[in-house]
C-alpha cells in the first residue's frame, strides 16, 4: 500500500521512551482557554436543569443516529442543556474550571457554534457558545440551512434539523503543550463532545446525528474562521425525531 500523509502523520507523531522531549512550558505564552466575540449581541441561556426520566444505562442502550426530523422546534432550554452537556463548565477546583467533556491537559481546544434553524425563542442564524458565561453570541442572522447543508457534503439532515452544532479546533491551545502530537488529542476531544451530545439528546428524547464528512473551506467560510489557526472539524444535526 502506498504511504499517504495520514500514514506519515501517525508514524511521525508516535511517542518513544527514548525520544521524549524535556524542558518546561512557556506559561507566559499559553493561549487563552475561552473565545469571545466582543460587541456581538448576547443571548442569555437558561441554566441547565437536570435531565429527568432516563438513566444513563437506558440512554446508552437506546442511543442511535437519527437522520429524520419533525418540524417541531427545539426549545431554548433543551438547546441550553445540550450546549452545557457538550462543552459547559461542570465544576471549579483550585481555581480551574473543568468541563463536562474531558480534554487532554484540560486545554479545551474545541469551540462550539450553533446554526439555529428552528429553535423556539431564538432567531435563525449562527451563534457561538460562550462557555464561561453560558450564553450565545450572535454572529449572523437569517436562514443558513442551505449553506450549512452544502458544507456537510450536501447532507439533508443539516437542512432539516432544528439546530446544527459545529465544532472547531483552536489548534494552538493544544500545540502549546503537545506540539504535533496535539492533533491526535484534538480529534479525541471532539469525539468526547459528540458522544456527550448523543447521550444528552437521547435523555431529552431528541435525535442527533454527528457528521464528519464536510467541505472544510465552505464550513470555515460559513463560520468566519481562517481554517488555519481555527478550523471546523465536526458537526452534528439535532432535532425532534420524525
Amino acid at each position: 500500500m502506498t504511504e499517504g500523509i495520514g500514514d506519515r502523520y501517525h508514524r511521525e507523531t508516535k511517542y518513544h521512551p527514548d525520544k521524549m522531549s524535556g524542558g518546561g512550558l512557556d506559561w507566559a505564552g499559553k493561549p487563552a482557554l475561552y473565545k469571545e466575540y466582543p460587541g456581538r449581541p448576547r443571548i442569555e441561556l437558561p441554566r441547565p436543569a437536570p435531565a429527568k426520566g432516563m438513566s444513563l444505562d437506558e440512554a446508552l442502550r437506546t442511543r442511535t443516529s437519527v437522520r429524520d426530523y419533525s418540524p417541531e422546534p427545539l426549545s431554548l432550554p433543551d438547546l441550553a442543556y445540550l450546549l452545557w452537556a457538550t462543552a459547559g463548565i461542570q465544576r471549579t477546583e483550585r481555581g480551574h474550571e473543568f468541563r463536562t467533556a474531558p480534554s487532554a491537559g484540560a486545554l479545551y481546544p474545541i469551540e462550539t457554534y450553533v446554526v439555529a434553524n428552528n429553535v423556539r425563542d431564538l432567531g435563525p442564524g449562527l451563534y457561538h457558545y460562550a462557555v464561561k458565561d453560558h450564553r450565545l453570541e450572535e454572529l449572523r442572522t437569517g436562514d443558513l440551512r442551505l449553506p450549512t447543508a452544502r458544507a456537510a457534503l450536501g447532507q439533508r439532515i443539516c437542512y432539516d434539523a432544528a439546530a446544527v452544532f459545529v465544532w472547531t479546533a483552536v489548534f494552538e491551545r493544544s500545540r502549546w503543550k503537545y506540539k504535533q502530537r496535539a492533533y491526535r488529542y484534538i480529534y479525541m476531544d471532539a469525539g468526547h463532545a459528540g458522544e456527550n451530545l448523543y447521550l444528552a439528546a437521547t435523555a431529552l428524547k431528541l435525535g442527533a446525528c454527528t457528521v464528519g464528512a464536510l467541505f472544510d473551506d465552505d464550513l470555515n467560510a460559513l463560520l468566519g474562521v481562517d481554517g488555519i489557526e481555527e478550523s471546523g472539524i465536526y458537526m452534528a444535526a439535532v432535532g425532534h425525531p420524525a
